[in-house]
């Protein structure tokens, strides 16, 4: 007999998340279990919880998503979970801490459609969050000649470079670069035929008094709340040309976020060995782009 599928749902803020909630419902779970409060020193009891009350044939139908609002501190969960695993005891899981790998991975996918990510220059503006580092590291994985990380610190760019680096082995592809003021927009998006904008939210980046920048190609924000990121992108602008600039807003680029969130979610079920992070998440991506063309 088929065991139902079972989503643990572990958020590290003090509620659990409705949206992700939600998701996981409508991508065709049986049941859903949320946890909040998750901490890297509590979850490995829920693991435990996990990993014994089904045979190892049935532990695919169980699986654990990790969200919250606080990035950092998911992925401290996410390795505590791994960590929490030994031989056959284990089951799937996903890292998706305020949709950055989801967020990330559609936001690319978007811009790829335009252009080829081998040797593109591209700009993160505000590229030290969640998303902006998780894009600069897609970009830099794609074969980009040159990705540029803005921040108002050049100690925080520098530092969002470096673990990049580490984490892909990658080098002389990241720049961190300092944007302390409207008047450096120029020189920071003027090589670059993609920009991703990334601040948070009702903070504008690139007011439309210094649009267009005729290098850009494609232009995507990733913020939905008022002022925009990219002041003359419209949140649900999808592939809209402004000024000769193919431009995508939040939602816009939400669609795909939704798409791959969901297949995700289905990919945990398949075996009890799928540890889905920002690189497996792209690639499921790519997978869904690929099979709709």
């Amino acid at each position: 007999m088929t065991k139902q599928k079972i989503l643990i749902q572990l958020d590290t803020d003090n509620r659990s998340s409705v949206f992700d909630s939600i998701t996981a419902i409508d991508s065709g779970i049986d049941h859903l279990l949320c946890h909040h409060d998750v901490t890297p020193q509590n979850v490995t009891e829920i693991v435990h919880g996990a990993i014994f009350t089904r045979g190892p044939a049935d532990l695919k139908s169980t699986a654990i998503f990790v969200g919250g609002s606080d990035v950092g501190f998911g992925e401290q969960v996410f390795e505590r979970i791994k960590g929490s695993f030994f031989g056959p005891c284990r089951v799937s899981a996903m890292l998706d801490s305020n949709g950055s790998n989801t967020t990330a991975a559609a936001a690319v996918l978007s811009a790829a459609k335009h252009v080829n990510l081998a040797g593109i220059q591209a700009t993160v503006l505000a590229g030290t969050g969640p998303v902006g580092a998780r894009i600069a590291e897609i970009l830099a994985r794609s074969g980009a000649s040159k990705v540029k990380i803005t921040s108002r610190s050049a100690e925080r760019a520098a530092d969002t470079c470096q673990i990049i680096q580490q984490k892909t082995e990658i080098n002389d592809v990241l720049v961190p670069t300092v944007l302390d003021n409207v008047e450096s927009i120029a020189d920071a998006v003027g090589e670059s035929s993609i920009v991703f904008a990334c601040g948070g939210a009702g903070i504008t980046l690139w007011p439309k008094s210094h649009w267009p920048i005729s290098q850009c190609r494609v232009a995507v924000d990733v913020n939905a709340v008022p002022p925009l990121g990219i002041e003359s992108i419209g949140a649900t602008d999808s592939a809209t040309e402004i000024d000769g600039t193919i431009c995508y807003g939040a939602i816009g680029v939400g669609g795909i976020k939704m798409k791959i969130h969901k297949l995700a979610i289905q990919k945990l079920f398949e075996s009890n060995e799928q540890m889905l992070d920002i690189v497996e998440i792209y690639q499921l991506g790519q997978s869904l782009v690929e099979k709709n063309q």
